[in-house]
């Protein structure tokens, strides 16, 4: 006979919690996987890991209204005739028209003009208002081709092919019929209505030298002017970086799993790929190895939301970074205003994630027109170059503290790591000691 303490709370187990039941009772009630967008849910090694070592008697500091700390990068310096010269560090991911309405896409590039810095197609071609509205423009070339012609390839100001995504690494994406539009239909050369998967690799190449003929082919098309950029999600990226590398990339980026702007299988979401601090120094060490640091740029995105997050990652090597479901929060996304909307589709604010489902009540992942002309693309592009600009002040503002008059100055003696992990995935020392996991001695 078993006796329960009924002053003793029921308990539950850590394997099967309430989320796991619920998602094997959804499974089974419907047969089909869940698919959704904003990235990983659960809590891995980031940057908030990373501290800071400021200057006090062994440092100087530099004062802030005094002295300047230099924020511009070149991207593209390898081969391209015309590389691409930005204000500041941090750029704008690629996400899709179709994925997101056309407001949206015009904000991204209102608001990357102001801030001096870059935005990105996407998959399914080039807009002419992103175009228009977009100082510097890179165009992704995906595996789908949705969208790709020369003649925009020729209009853009770099290229970036994509091998893979943070959020999906060895996976393609998707777009639901009910966010193909007319538009998008005729942009991408699919029918209307009809949900579409785009492919996981490319046609007309199974290798990294085949990527080196794609390069090739790109350079030709566009007069050598235009920096490639190779994306690839983060999974082996010593390896990927290398072998980028060693097809001709002027630029690698680098998308770790905290990656979010993409619709996909929860499951891989979830299980696929690396932490976006795991990533940054195999990379860096990889451009080292090759003699190349900061002669092929690295750029790093997945989870970046703050100056200090700019910051470390440019301490422990990158050249610059990338943000997308940052920028989409920035320009409206997400917006506690539309809470009762949210709460109606069975979210909340905080939480909304199924942007594929094309039903976003601030009008910026869907293409419902009502919806969509919810989204003024002058205000969320200020909205968008506002928040570029607190994110660089604060970057400067931990640079000086550090002593140094330029953000690509920091390295990554400026750090500590607060974990075990972080400290091995960073390779900065723990904090209170000289040593991380995999130096030797303690």
């Amino acid at each position: 006979m078993s006796y329960h303490n009924p002053l003793t709370p029921p308990r539950k187990s850590a394997t099967f919690d309430d989320h796991t039941l619920a998602e094997i009772r959804r499974a089974a009630a419907t047969g089909i996987y869940d698919i959704r967008g904003g990235g990983t849910k659960r809590k891995v090694p980031h940057f908030d890991d990373l501290l800071f070592l400021g200057a006090s008697i062994s440092r100087y500091p530099l004062e802030g209204y005094r002295e300047k700390c230099e924020t511009s990068v070149v991207l593209g310096t390898r081969f391209a005739r015309k590389p691409i010269e930005l204000k500041i560090p941090i750029t704008i991911a690629g996400m899709s028209f179709g994925a997101l309405s056309g407001n949206a896409k015009e904000a991204l590039g209102r608001g990357a003009t102001l801030a001096g810095t870059s935005t990105t197609t996407g998959d399914g071609g080039m807009t002419d208002e992103e175009r228009g509205h977009s100082q510097v423009l890179v165009y992704q070339y995906l595996p789908s081709r949705y969208g790709m012609n020369p003649r925009d390839l020729r209009r853009a100001d770099a290229i970036e092919i994509v091998v893979g995504q943070g959020a999906k690494p060895g996976g393609g994406g998707m777009l639901l019929g009910q966010k193909i539009s007319d538009r998008v239909a005729e942009m991408r050369t699919l029918p209307k209505g009809i949900d579409q998967r785009s492919a996981c690799r490319h046609p007309d190449w199974t290798g990294p030298d085949d990527l080196e003929i794609k390069i090739l082919e790109l350079r030709e098309i566009t007069d050598w002017e235009k920096p490639i950029y190779v994306k690839v999600g983060g999974a082996r990226p010593y390896y990927d970086t290398a072998l980028a590398v060693k097809a001709g990339a002027d630029v690698v980026v680098l998308d770790g799993m905290q990656g979010g702007t993409a619709a996909t299988q929860d499951v891989f979401i979830e299980h696929v790929g690396m932490p976006t601090l795991a990533c940054i120094r195999p990379a860096v060490q990889a451009l080292q190895d090759l003699g190349l640091h900061r002669k092929v740029q690295l750029i790093i995105s997945g989870g970046i939301r703050s100056g200090a997050d700019v910051a470390k990652a440019l301490a422990l090597g990158a050249d610059a970074v990338s943000i997308g479901t940052a920028a989409l929060v920035a320009i409206g996304d997400n917006d506690p205003k539309w809470e009762e909307e949210y709460r109606a589709l069975g979210t909340t604010a905080g939480a909304y994630d199924d942007w594929h489902e094309g039903r976003d009540p601030a009008g910026i992942t869907t293409q419902d027109p009502e919806l969509a002309a919810r989204l003024d693309p002058v205000v969320a592009g200020r909205r968008l170059a506002n928040y570029l600009k607190v994110m660089t002040l604060e970057a400067q503002t931990i640079a000086r503290a550090c002593g140094k008059n330029r953000l690509h100055n920091l390295e990554p003696e400026d750090l500590c790591a607060l974990t075990m992990e972080a400290a091995a995935m960073a390779k900065v020392p723990l904090a209170g000691t000289d040593w991380y996991p995999g130096k030797g001695g303690f």
